[in-house]
């Protein structure tokens, strides 16, 4: 074994046995296993998934594979990061232990039988959302016991207290649902309803997990015509619309709101009553406020309801419409700027003053661009669709004084 010290870089020196004996990293959490050695539990859990079923350092079998937390060995490697903090070394957390899964089943019996108080069932689907929130590992121990269903049931159940629904709600949607799970929820009109009425219930946090598991529910749902049921559901676009409005929405709740709104609008035949709802106007005026994937989702939300006249006509009445999607073109993404375009191509195949806006903003620069750059086929093909269209709305000097324009060959007209 080498000695006790090995050399970290010229002025910090980590002990050998602080050392994880697989990835030779600082360990963070150490754990024992069956023949008595100690390794990170990362690098441990690592090896065994890949099909590995022997000691790394001994070889021997594992002869069961629970890891048991070093304690000891971790407050050791935490007083030496306190030590060495003048060197830039920071002190490991404390990890919090993964959920076992006796105390899940536990707590989900718990939770499930009407027979137990209310405050008891509450006080277990609690515990069991805060083990939910610290890890992947323990979400994954958690959806191993037909959790699913459990809360489903309680989400649904009529014949318990609001907070039990409520409760239930927020831990069903921090799992993927199987098709079998959407279509039962689907399936039943009366589940979809108080859905969309939960849209409008005053806790905002209530109202935004109601949209995660309807936008769970409609993604996750192949039968067309049960995504139309879905979508035909009274208030249901303008309860997701609302979680759109509200100044102050979250980023959590603007990401859910946005998917939200995209999957009912891929149901063509409701696609109006986004558009009565708001949908044109909320969606301009908050585009600038989602991240770069929520931008690409609200921009082929608009390309989607450019689709239907009454949705051209909502945008086309917004003043920023044309102008914010100009400015879209080539600044998020190649998907950002392939929907942008297609808007464009909708609104402006629609109507002469948008023409006009969008050669006023500076379109006729954009497309060029857009033309020469690395972006999608179907992205270019919209932008030279678009310079044929407004050919005839070019002022007479906007191509005859730029030496580049002079020089594209790029669209054939």
């Amino acid at each position: 074994m080498p000695g006790s010290l090995e050399p970290l870089d010229l002025t910090v020196q980590i002990p050998y046995h602080f050392r994880c004996p697989i990835s030779l990293e600082l360990m963070c959490d150490p754990v024992t296993v069956s023949t008595g050695q100690t390794y990170d539990r990362s690098s441990i859990e690592s090896w065994v998934a890949t099909g590995n079923t022997t000691c790394p350092v001994t070889r021997a079998p594992l002869t069961d594979f629970t890891l048991i937390p070093n304690h000891t060995l971790r407050r050791l490697i935490q007083d030496w990061c306190v030590a060495n903090r003048a060197f830039g070394v920071e002190r490991i957390p404390t990890p919090k232990q993964p959920a076992e899964p006796s105390l899940v089943r536990s707590l989900l019996n718990q939770a499930a039988s009407a027979s137990n108080p209310s405050h008891s069932r509450l006080s277990a689907l609690r515990r069991l959302r805060g083990l939910a929130r610290d890890s992947d590992k323990n979400r994954s121990v958690i959806s191993s016991h037909n959790v699913r269903e459990v809360l489903i049931n309680l989400v649904f159940s009529t014949s318990q207290s609001s907070d039990l629904s409520h409760e239930s709600l927020a831990i069903l949607v921090m799992f993927p649902l199987t098709e079998f799970d959407c279509v039962g929820i689907s399936s039943e009109p009366e589940r979809i309803s108080y859905l969309a009425n939960l849209l409008f219930h005053s806790s905002i946090e209530v109202r935004v997990n109601s949209a995660a598991l309807i936008e769970n529910v409609v993604a996750g749902t192949r039968s067309s015509d049960l995504r139309l049921q879905i979508s035909n559901t009274e208030i249901i676009f303008e309860g997701v619309i609302e979680i759109l409005k509200n100044p102050l929405s979250s980023p959590r709740a603007l990401k859910i709101g946005i998917k939200a709104l995209f999957a009912l609008c891929l149901v063509k035949q409701t696609r109006h009553k986004a558009v009565t709802a708001g949908a044109a106007e909320t969606l301009i005026d908050r585009l600038a406020d989602f991240d770069k994937c929520d931008a690409e989702r609200a921009l082929a939300t608009i390309e989607l309801l450019c689709r239907i006249q009454v949705g051209c006509a909502a945008f086309a009445a917004h003043a920023l419409t044309v102008p914010l999607l100009v400015k879209t073109i080539l600044k998020i993404s190649d998907r950002a700027t392939e929907y942008a375009a297609g808007a464009l191509l909708a609104l402006c195949s629609a109507s002469e003053l948008s023409q006009k806006e969008a050669v006023c903003a500076g379109i006729l620069t954009q497309l060029l661009l857009l033309v020469q750059s690395d972006c999608t086929d179907r992205a270019k093909r919209k932008a030279q669709m678009l310079l044929k269209l407004l050919r005839d709305a070019w002022p007479e000097d906007s191509v005859g004084n730029s030496d580049d324009f002079l020089c594209s060959e790029v669209v054939p007209f």
